[in-house]
């Protein structure tokens, strides 16, 4: 009953969307000059996103969630039989201001279990680096195939761009947005699944947790869950892999990290799972936000467990900039019950970030969205990526502190062929290239538009800063 009406209410709702592809330079200008634009969406499909379910039931929360997610649709229109393309169509959603190796250098132990050290009378320091949504839609994968000479897939070439970005981090997180399993068959929007040769990618580019807390964890059920986790343990048993899990015992062994010094500890949680739910009487566990005591229980417990809380959230509109008061609000529970550090994705644009008095007076510290990682989406917002940095002191008597937060502009770029899809630092992203960007109205100044309304200066590091500000 829960799944009928899940897709009765989204049919309803979705039945009414047109193209607006003759809109594009008009939304362009709107949105990279902060201004408000009238919404629509570009895809029938009923999986689909909408925000505010804290104060309201699962099943409610699930059958809201009918609108966004049609914005995750890809940009790539070709029939690989034919090779032919359609031209993409944008969902115009509202915008305001605010071979990789497998193996890496030494990775931090994965620690599960114990409390805090006790203060050793020494300062530790981590640099913390986190990623927004590894989104892998079809046009990825299908070219990592064809790289890899049509035998595997060879992802390497989409990020390449980055070099030694992530793995320059003390300690790099990655929301993973779609399942990896070699079960299922490589699949693409609305219920993704991604090639085992992903992980090999991103922990090659140096990543060292995996958040799963989002929207597409339930995208080929709980037997897509169940391999996903068994992927990740199987395969990489030293990175720690959170937001889903196969039990009570699983979900209570609160993921732990020490890097340099320092213990971490990590939690996820998701607004709600397109309409899809476990089934009755699973052994397996996710949390949505509706579940607020269970959260405030765990984080409270992370607290006591670690010296520094991370918590990756999944919330807020779809491709929009404007972060909404239940982000706000839901982030200021969060550091009242004892995070750190708050990682927001699903919009998938950049959203702002700020510090947060937590009740005890620490300060905490909210991404309020990175953006995507990479993907193929077909809305000029969603090219506009950042990466979150923060450096995470243990002074001598074992206090927190959080300073130097960063945002590294990230650009997601494809050609007009889908032949390529790759991430740019911004400043390897030049106005030639964007020239040939194959998604219409994503142009370099509509770009540096959305960076320059959403990114705090403060937080914009040289050389990033003169490119976007002119200072």
């Amino acid at each position: 009953m829960k799944k009928l009406l899940s897709l009765l209410l989204a049919c309803v709702l979705l039945c009414g969307c047109t193209s607006i592809e003759n809109d594009v330079p008009a939304f362009a200008e709107s949105a990279a000059a902060g201004t408000s634009a009238s919404s629509g969406v570009s895809d029938t499909s009923v999986f689909s996103d909408i925000p505010e379910i804290s104060s309201v039931s699962d099943t409610a929360a699930q059958t809201s969630a009918a609108v966004t997610s049609a914005a995750e649709t890809s940009a790539d229109k070709t029939d690989v039989s034919t090779g032919s393309a359609d031209t993409p169509t944008l969902a115009l959603i509202t915008a305001a201001p605010p071979e990789t190796s497998a193996t890496t250098a030494a990775k931090p132990e994965v620690i599960n279990g114990g409390g805090i050290a006790e203060p050793d009378g020494e300062t530790h320091s981590v640099r913390l680096l986190c990623a927004g949504d590894n989104l892998i839609h079809k046009p990825i994968y299908r070219i990592a195939n064809e790289t890899a000479g049509g035998n595997g897939y060879d992802f390497s070439p989409a990020y390449e761009n980055l070099g030694t970005l992530i793995s320059d981090a003390d300690l790099a997180i990655l929301n993973q947005e779609t399942i990896i399993s070699d079960d299922f068959a490589p699949d693409t929007y609305p219920t993704f699944c991604t090639p085992g040769e992903m992980a090999k990618s991103m922990i090659g580019l140096g990543f060292d947790a995996i958040s799963v807390s989002n929207n597409h964890v339930l995208d080929k059920g709980e037997k897509g869950l169940i391999s996903t986790l068994g992927f990740w343990s199987d395969n990489y048993p030293d990175i720690p892999v959170y937001g889903a899990y196969l039990n009570d015992d699983d979900m209570n062994d609160i993921r732990t990290l020490e890097v340099n010094g320092i213990k971490f500890a990590f939690l996820g949680y998701m607004e709600h799972t397109n309409g899809l739910f476990l089934p009755a009487g699973s052994p397996c566990r996710i949390t949505y936000l509706s579940d607020e005591d269970t959260i405030r229980q765990q984080v409270r417990r992370a607290s006591q467990t670690a010296d520094c809380v991370v918590v990756s959230v999944h919330f807020g509109i779809e491709v929009s900039n404007l972060i909404t008061e239940q982000q706000r609000t839901f982030s200021q529970k969060l550091a009242d019950w004892g995070a750190d550090i708050i990682i927001g994705t699903q919009p998938h644009t950049v959203q702002s970030m700020q510090y947060l008095t937590a009740a005890d007076g620490r300060e905490a510290f909210v991404f309020y969205c990175l953006g995507n990682f990479i993907s193929a989406m077909d809305n000029p917002l969603s090219m506009a990526e950042m990466l979150g940095e923060l450096t995470v002191t243990k002074n001598p008597s074992g206090d927190i502190i959080l300073s130097d937060p960063a945002a590294i502009p990230l650009v997601n770029y494809y050609n007009s062929s889908y032949t390529y899809v790759g991430v740019y630092p911004l400043d390897k992203y030049t106005r030639e290239l964007a020239g040939t960007h194959g998604l219409p109205g994503a142009t370099y100044d509509f770009i540096l538009g959305v960076f320059r309304n959403n990114l705090p200066g403060d937080y914009v590091p040289e050389p990033y800063k003169t490119i976007i500000f002119g200072e």
